[in-house]
């Protein structure tokens, strides 16, 4: 009895020392645009030995930096399964992640495309390559994504979203949007300017490798068959899912994991060449 005793306790530690995770970081990084100190959780992986490729991850309206960490709590473990690492940088609850250009001390497409890369990749092991990035979100953080990475090839070579906003124009009243851009009737040509879909002509097909998805029964249903059959139109490849579900962490938590897998697959691809 006390030998079978022994056994199972080398079996169990054993287990313990084999199921490993990744690594939590809550940091604080300044943006010396925005003159302040943003809040990013960065998920580090455990088992590396070797810089490593990372994907950003954009929280919704309302969120923070530890929305994805709330909705995926199994962050850490994927981080160390897959060899990536994730950072979730604060959006100011309702940035849509652009310079705004009504309100000069909001700056979160200069911060997040250009200082927060800057600082992850001078602080941790990462691959400082676009071949080696990629950014994704969801809803409000998936137009952030699609903005960012549409104009800002140079950085990024994949991008996601899941149930993004990637169309805002019919949404003029709604997620305090008119705060950042004015209003839609009287600021229109702004407007235009700043939603993701019509940052579609910057692309040529292979800039970007493209992920996005959405539920049926979410309300920005329509703004994503728009963006699909958009860049149909200018063919340009991408990967376009829709399945049941709607604007619900459910959804979210179901989606990102095929979007990392297809991260993985991107970032192993640009390992090869």
């Amino acid at each position: 009895m006390r030998k079978t005793k022994s056994i199972l306790f080398v079996l169990l530690l054993l287990i313990a020392f084999s199921v490993r995770a990744g690594v939590v970081d809550t940091i604080k990084v300044y943006s010396p645009s925005m003159k302040k100190d943003i809040q990013v959780v960065v998920v580090i992986p455990e088992k590396s030995k070797t810089p490593v490729p990372v994907v950003y991850l954009l929280h919704g309206h309302g969120g923070n930096a530890k929305t994805w960490v709330t909705i995926r709590p199994d962050l850490p473990q994927l981080a160390d399964q897959y060899g990536i690492m994730f950072v979730c940088p604060d959006g100011n609850r309702n940035s849509w992640y652009w310079d705004s250009p009504k309100d000069p001390s909001l700056r979160y497409e200069t911060f997040v495309s250009g200082e927060l890369i800057k600082y992850i990749d001078s602080h941790y092991s990462t691959i400082e390559d676009r071949s080696a990035r990629a950014i994704t979100g969801l809803s409000m953080g998936g137009h952030g994504a699609m903005w960012l990475s549409l104009r800002h090839k140079d950085v990024f070579g994949a991008a996601g979203s899941t149930s993004g906003g990637l169309d805002i124009r019919p949404f003029p009243n709604n997620w305090e949007m008119a705060e950042k851009l004015g209003t839609e009737s009287e600021n229109r040509e702004i407007w235009e300017a700043h939603t993701a879909i019509n940052q579609i002509d910057r692309l040529r097909s292979g800039d970007l490798a493209l992920i996005f998805d959405c539920g049926y029964d979410d309300f920005f249903f329509e703004v994503n068959n728009d963006f699909h059959k958009k860049l149909l139109k200018y063919k340009i490849g991408h990967d376009f899912i829709v399945r049941p579900g709607g604007h619900t962490n459910e959804y979210w938590k179901n989606a990102i994991g095929y979007q990392i897998l297809f991260f993985k697959n991107f970032f192993d691809r640009n390992k090869k060449k």
